[in-house]
């Protein structure tokens, strides 16, 4: 009878993602550039458009990423951008 080989091991894969996880996301030139802040409701506004003012979203992909609402009309927001446009 033949014998049917098992799983491949993992060993490459379970070294490279170790790799990716000990250099952390903030490589330079990979994925976006995150802030979060904590204001009352009008500095957020503020913030938010100052943000899209300098990183205009057609070239840097600029967006309010998640936002709560905490008590005392304080909101708690990330704001995302791409790192430069090309």
């Amino acid at each position: 009878m033949a014998r049917i080989p098992g799983p491949p091991a993992f060993d490459g894969l379970k070294k490279r993602i170790r790799a990716h996880r000990a250099a952390g996301s903030a490589a330079p030139g990979q994925g976006f550039v995150r802030e979060t802040f904590c204001m009352s409701r009008e500095d957020a506004r503020v913030k938010a458009r100052e943000w899209f003012d300098a990183f205009p979203k057609a070239a840097y992909w600029t967006e309010v990423e998640s936002w709560r609402q905490l008590e005392g009309d304080r909101i708690e927001f990330t704001m995302r951008r791409l790192p430069s446009a090309d």
